[in-house]
């Protein structure tokens, strides 16, 4: 499967004064894209709420090429990069066009609702999110990882 194309929609409050989308912006997206891509793949993100789980942002990073302008349409493309016991990664390509401006990864560690704590990922996130592993995605070309322990656990 190749990675889930997720469009974006811009508001003006979110440039800066130098004309491009504020950085913490992007994580938004992210975050955004995450719920939206669940759903593509086949476990929209309210199922999993009510099977009791949920998730939770561990680690998050991104590295920028080009700022997005006002008035470009923006496409985040999301693909699974790694499947822990009880965490995932999911890579991001930020992008106008073909044009990279941005790339990311997030890890997420799978919660009960009910405060219970971690939880070992369900067989059915484990298959949706295996079945959206790409053997390349452009996200893949980013700067290495800033700590060489950052891993899914």
């Amino acid at each position: 499967m190749s990675a889930v194309a997720i469009p974006v929609s811009t508001s003006y409050f979110q440039f800066d004064q130098q004309g491009v989308v504020f950085n913490m912006w992007y994580f938004a997206w992210f975050d955004d894209a995450m719920a939206q891509f669940l759903g593509e793949v086949g476990y929209p993100y309210q199922a999993m709420i009510a099977d009791g789980l949920d998730v939770q942002v561990v680690h998050t990073e991104a590295d920028w090429r080009e700022g997005v302008r006002y008035g470009e349409a923006v496409t985040v493309d999301v693909a699974t990069e790694n499947v822990g016991s009880t965490s995932f990664a999911l890579s991001f390509t930020v992008r106008v066009g073909s044009q990279v401006r941005s790339t990311g990864r997030t890890v997420y560690v799978v919660v009960a609702t009910d405060g219970s704590g971690k939880q070992p990922l369900p067989p059915k996130l484990r298959n949706t999110l295996e079945s959206a592993r790409c053997g390349h995605h452009p996200a893949e070309t980013r700067l290495p990882a800033s700590r060489p322990d950052d891993t899914v656990i």
